[in-house]
């Protein structure tokens, strides 16, 4: 079992910036890839929105088109953290963050996903 815990959402200005992290414990060593994804009221969990993934030891990143230039991912192989830069925040980018973790290859299909944090709300307000 692995298990996430995000950190770091909260309120902030159209323009402005905030960095998420995701601490994971537990069997790491199983992981291949982490991603961040975020769900917006009235969407339901298969509807999480993909935005960006890393491989957890080589740290390859991929991109949504939406967050590239804007967002950053990053991870701490020694400290078992995966960091998310967020800039130039809009307020389209209100949501519920959530890190996830897999065991199989990278992919933006939340249901390959078997490890997810409790979420952090992110507000960006006009």
């Amino acid at each position: 079992q692995v298990q996430l815990v995000e950190s770091g959402g909260g309120l902030v200005q159209a323009g402005g910036s905030l960095r998420l992290s995701c601490a994971a414990s537990g069997r790491t060593n199983n992981i291949v890839g982490m991603a961040w994804f975020r769900q917006v009221p009235g969407k339901e969990r298969k509807e999480r929105e993909w935005l960006v993934a890393i491989t957890w030891r080589g740290g390859s990143t991929y991109y949504e088109d939406s967050v590239k230039g804007r967002f950053t991912i990053s991870r701490d192989y020694a400290k078992n953290t995966v960091t998310l830069q967020m800039n130039s925040l809009k307020r389209e980018d209100t949501a519920v963050y959530y890190c996830a973790a897999t065991r199989l290859g990278l992919t933006q299909e939340s249901d390959k996903y078997e490890y997810w944090g409790q979420g952090t709300q992110v507000t960006v307000s006009s």
